[in-house]
């Protein structure tokens, strides 16, 4: 188990086994959002009560659920940086808030679009939308947090500790909706019963997923090892891999 760990935590070998792996997730992302993207927007039918307005689900839906697992994620990394010291996980928390960040803005405007044929309004103040509102700020609190101190330990344990902390309103989005009254609708996709929608619609919904979770994967991956090389630039696995190109 420790050996696992600690292999994992190594700069070097986590670079090597990114660069074999990333290739691989773009090209999911890129053949994954493309096929997704056509059927969803363009052959699945309309729906019989939201007409076509209901195809921003296609980006909604993804974003939503992308937010709040990048978060989930963060926040275990966070954990294995504060327990287990490994600069990795670190360096994989700081790259994710970005990215988190720019998700749960997209799944709150394309929301709020969506809001305006189907509620008639941009914005309610229901459970669902507050708490999605409170993950917004909770990664931007993270992001500000790792910049507002000198040393950047001091920064990285103060936005790990708050990336634990904020992590308690992932359930709080997720059940909202069965908590309190809301006019956001009840999950899209659960185990346990069938997809409200027929094939045609919630096929290349589950392809766009794949798609965004794909390209979440391929970009941290990406970002991590551009971090690895600034933060590890002294070390001599670093220095010989720079001189050689590569």
């Amino acid at each position: 188990m420790w050996a696992i760990v600690h292999k994992f935590g190594s700069p070097q070998w986590f670079y090597r086994l990114s660069r074999r792996l990333e290739p691989w997730c773009w090209a999911l992302a890129v053949l994954a959002l493309g096929v997704g993207s056509v059927w969803g927007l363009a052959v699945a039918p309309a729906d019989y009560q939201q007409g076509e307005s209901f195809r921003i689900i296609y980006v909604h839906v993804p974003a939503a659920l992308l937010a709040q697992s990048v978060f989930v994620s963060m926040a275990l990394a966070s954990l294995v940086f504060m327990v287990w010291k490994i600069k990795v996980a670190d360096m994989a928390a700081a790259v994710m808030a970005p990215f988190g960040a720019a998700m749960t803005f997209t799944a709150l405007f394309s929301g709020a679009v969506w809001g305006v044929p189907t509620w008639g309004t941009w914005w309610v103040w229901d459970a669902r939308l507050t708490s999605m509102l409170i993950l917004l700020f909770l990664y931007l609190g993270v992001i500000a947090l790792r910049g507002a101190f000198s040393r950047r330990q001091s920064g990285a344990r103060a936005a790990s500790i708050l990336a634990m902390v904020g992590v308690i309103n992932i359930p709080i989005i997720k059940y909202s909706v069965d908590w309190w009254y809301t006019l956001h609708q009840s999950a899209t996709f659960t185990l346990t019963s069938r997809p409200a929608m027929p094939a045609s619609m919630w096929v290349p919904l589950l392809i766009m997923l794949v798609g965004f979770y794909s390209f979440f994967a391929a970009l941290t991956l990406l970002r991590v090892r551009s971090e690895i090389l600034r933060r590890e630039g002294d070390k001599r696995w670093v220095r010989a891999l720079m001189e050689s190109g590569s």
